[in-house]
């Protein structure tokens, strides 16, 4: 294939394997509860299926850029997609809790290889003029399956079985591993290096025990002490590979990278906006359906909005980006000046408001109590 050819398919191989992510993560948000109550648990336990596969994203996606230059793009990415969609089959037909907890860390495997792996493939096609356009090609597909999804959730939870939510990924995974199989580029390194395995166990370790601190502070299965003990534990660990990584020479991941202030602030950045918005997609089914006692349907309808708003927003966003710069575009969401001082006085219109609502609501429960006291007495017998 010539390398025009190429360009214009590669954004659409990596589209399928983002597609399948995105639209299984979204649907099992949505059929939480129904899955919950099959598998005989608290709707709340749920969490751990969806935890177990941020956990192992976590300690498996610092090794994929190494997997990648030894052993090719090409036979990585076809690997993950299939490691995916085994995870995906061996999690329709789990009875217990406990299967479905193991076979969402099999497909976090497969993830952690299938996102990076496909990114670093288009950094490497596309040049840099043309970077942007392309991934937000990318991205389009990856937010179509959080549109569909909570909607395809409850329809399945609803009119089908909740199994089919994850064989869904079979016939996907399938089309994606033999387009990618035949046409991806295959790229890799001449010389990749011994794998860090210290660097391996340090971070994956520290990060893992992190994320099951993290998952077991709301539950109070442990106590202060061995909670504090843990979480010193995982710190030591990052700090420790922190250390080792200066004195390395080829670590697993680069930490010298955070000198740059441009992906420091990117980081950072991301990492508080996703401390509080990443519980959103689990926590609105689990209101909405446990809480208010809507269907799976209904609470599918009421989440797709935000996902249409961030899908609308990609097409608009290259042509910000180019004409603003990233970080003009980047400071248009704060408020400022003149507008910021009114959205204040809004909010304190609304609260007196809302205190004179609730003051009004009293009033009149007071007066009905003693109408209906006067009227007691009355209808009393003299």
């Amino acid at each position: 294939m010539s390398r025009t050819d190429v360009k214009t398919l590669l954004p659409w191989l990596v589209a399928v394997a983002f597609f399948m992510e995105s639209l299984d993560t979204t649907i099992l948000n949505t059929a939480a509860p129904t899955i919950a109550a099959a598998l005989h648990v608290a709707p709340l336990s749920m969490k751990a299926a969806l935890t177990s596969y941020t956990l192992s994203l976590a300690v498996f996606i610092p090794v994929s850029g190494w997997v990648a230059d030894r052993y090719g793009t090409r036979r990585v990415f076809a690997s993950a997609i299939g490691i995916f969609s085994l995870g995906s089959f061996l999690c329709g037909i789990a009875g217990s809790i406990h299967m479905l907890v193991a076979a969402r860390i099999l497909q976090g495997c497969g993830g952690a290889m299938m996102v990076p792996v496909g990114r670093l493939t288009l950094v490497r096609t596309f040049e840099r003029r043309e970077l942007v356009q392309a991934l937000s090609f990318v991205a389009i597909p990856a937010l179509v399956g959080p549109l569909l999804g909570p909607l395809a959730g409850g329809l399945i939870v609803g009119y089908l079985h909740w199994s089919l939510i994850f064989f869904v990924n079979v016939p996907i995974g399938l089309v994606g591993f033999y387009l990618v199989h035949r046409y991806l580029p295959d790229y890799r390194t001449a010389d990749p290096g011994p794998l860090d395995v210290t660097g391996v166990v340090l971070f994956g370790g520290g990060v893992g025990l992190l994320s099951y601190v993290l998952e077991v502070f709301g539950e109070h299965t442990l106590g202060p002490r061995e909670m504090s003990g843990l979480l010193m534990l995982a710190l030591a660990l990052l700090l420790a590979y922190w250390h080792h990584a200066s004195r390395t020479d080829r670590p697993l991941l680069r930490m010298d990278l955070f000198r740059t202030r441009t992906f420091r602030a990117a980081v950072t950045g991301s990492f508080v906006t996703r401390l509080g918005a990443g519980g959103m997609p689990f926590l609105l089914p689990l209101l909405y359906q446990v809480g208010l006692g809507y269907t799976a349907l209904q609470s599918g309808l009421l989440i797709m909005p935000q996902f249409l708003a961030a899908i609308s927003l990609k097409f608009t966003m290259p042509a910000v980006v180019s004409r603003l710069g990233y970080r003009r575009a980047s400071r248009q969401h704060r408020p400022h000046g003149r507008h910021h001082r009114a959205l204040r006085r809004d909010r304190r219109c609304h609260a007196r408001l809302a205190d004179r609502a609730r003051g009004g609501r009293l009033r009149l429960r007071l007066l009905a109590a003693v109408h209906q006291h006067e009227h007691a007495g009355l209808r009393r017998p003299g």
